[in-house]
């Protein structure tokens, strides 16, 4: 590890939201319940730990869509975690209490909330408004035996000591997680970093040991992985993302490219060998192509086609030297994702190109 990596002394978590957040996207296509099932099994051998598997107070169909992936992950069994989001309602907490119960397995009620002033004025509400929405959602999930994760949209424009008031109102009535949302792509990192810590400073002034801290973000202005991993490094415990960055707008954090820096980073040990097969197999299911140049699974990531670049990695593995030649042209090892460097020929090829890919691909 190089000199500018602080390890962690905690665990990183992974909370998936493709199949959820991702979903909002008006591009995509809803997978199968078949493909989601097998999404869930890529996502537990990449040791993601939980994923919102629906919103079940959309209606009939998405409930038992919910149902079928609560059973998958029962019955395989996955190490996965389960979570459904749901306005800080009872009406809609009330059919994730129902999936658990005939499911017969714990699902984290994601029960969420505007922040934002401009938010608060569109809705007409006010700080206690949103307080007795908060206190009376959230202890009816917990009186229904269900663990919460309170999150409040917009945290990133919301004025600090109305959260500060809505959190601990939240934790008070039993919440054991709470998410900051940068729900429009707002933030920057030494933004997220002052706003991970004052959550941190306010969970241990009033002596909340157990809460634990996740961060969700969105792309809008490219910062999202960027941000992920300023809250990391400021005191998150769980980040948010999904596959590739889909989702509304811009999209989601890609989860993908978050795992791989957080593995760079010597902030997790998982097996990344799946993530392409991941990538790809979502990528289909959801019918939205992947840009050739795109990150780590992108079909040029790994892919060279210059001259004085092809000579490097073909010199390095003709010395034998097999990890100098999967980084001598590559930040990210092509190994560390199941993948291997690939000469072509293109424009700017060389005699190496040709000489080590004669027919090209």
């Amino acid at each position: 590890m190089g000199a500018d990596i602080t390890p962690l002394r905690r665990n990183v978590e992974f909370n998936d939201e493709t199949l959820r957040d991702g979903l909002q996207s008006p591009s995509v296509v809803d997978p199968s319940i078949e493909d989601k099932k097998h999404i869930l099994h890529l996502m537990d051998a990449l040791g993601i730990h939980s994923a919102d598997i629906g919103m079940p107070c959309a209606g009939p169909r998405t409930k038992e869509a919910v149902c079928e992936l609560g059973k998958e992950i029962r019955d395989a069994p996955l190490q996965l975690k389960p979570n459904c989001a749901a306005r800080t309602v009872i009406g809609d907490i009330t059919p994730i209490v129902e999936v658990s119960q005939a499911v017969g397995i714990p699902i984290e009620v994601a029960t969420f909330l505007g922040s934002s002033p401009i938010r608060q004025y569109v809705e007409g509400w006010s700080v206690d408004d949103l307080k007795k929405l908060t206190e009376k959602a959230v202890g009816y999930a917990v009186k229904e035996g269900l663990p919460v994760m309170f999150v409040t949209e917009d945290t990133t424009r919301a004025k600090p000591k109305d959260l500060q008031e809505i959190y601990l109102t939240a934790i008070r009535a039993g919440a054991t997680r709470i998410c900051l949302a940068d729900t429009v792509g707002h933030a920057t990192p030494t933004g997220v970093s002052n706003l991970v810590r004052f959550i941190v400073e306010m969970l241990r002034e009033h002596n909340f040991t157990g809460i634990k801290i996740d961060w969700h973000g969105h792309r809008d202005r490219g910062l999202s992985v960027l941000n992920s991993m300023a809250a990391i490094e400021a005191g998150a415990h769980r980040v948010h993302g999904t596959a590739f960055g889909i989702g509304e707008r811009c999209g989601n954090t890609p989860l993908d490219v978050l795992m791989v820096n957080c593995k760079l980073m010597g902030y997790i040990q998982n097996d990344l060998t799946k993530l392409y097969e991941y990538c790809q197999f979502i990528s289909r299911s959801v019918h939205i192509p992947i840009s050739p140049n795109y990150m780590i699974v992108g079909r040029d990531a790994f892919r060279t086609a210059t001259g004085v670049h092809a000579a490097a990695v073909i010199k390095a593995q003709e010395k034998g030297h097999s990890w100098l030649a999967d980084r001598i042209y590559s930040g990210v090892p092509a190994s560390l994702v199941g993948r291997e460097q690939i000469i072509d020929i293109g424009p700017m090829s060389g005699e190496s190109n040709v000489r080590k890919n004669p027919s090209g691909s």
